[in-house]
């Protein structure tokens, strides 16, 4: 099953090897379309996962903040999302038609 992250009428990111936690779906970094993507200094801690840190989306003129997030070294409970970035904030992550 190959899934998609869609936001702005745009496919941030399409791949058959996402990674499901808590209901959420992490894509391979380099599924990710990396020029939509802008630093964030955003951080946020999950007890189990670690720390995260995020992206702020741009397609066009439009920017959503911190709508993508990743661990970049996460705890070894959640070593499966290393790599790996998931959406938020809008991003519709639905199996590709």
């Amino acid at each position: 099953m190959t899934m998609q992250a869609i936001w702005n009428g745009t496919i941030i990111a399409e791949s058959d090897d996402t990674v499901v936690v808590e209901g959420n779906h992490y894509f391979p970094r380099d599924s990710v379309d990396a020029q939509l993507l802008r630093p964030s200094s955003t951080t946020s801690v999950c007890p189990w996962k670690g720390t995260a840190s995020y992206h702020t989306l741009v397609v066009g003129d439009a920017e959503n903040a911190d709508a993508v997030w990743y661990y970049p070294t996460p705890k070894p409970a959640a070593e499966e999302i290393t790599d790996r970035v998931a959406f938020w904030k809008g991003v519709e992550v639905k199996e590709k038609p």
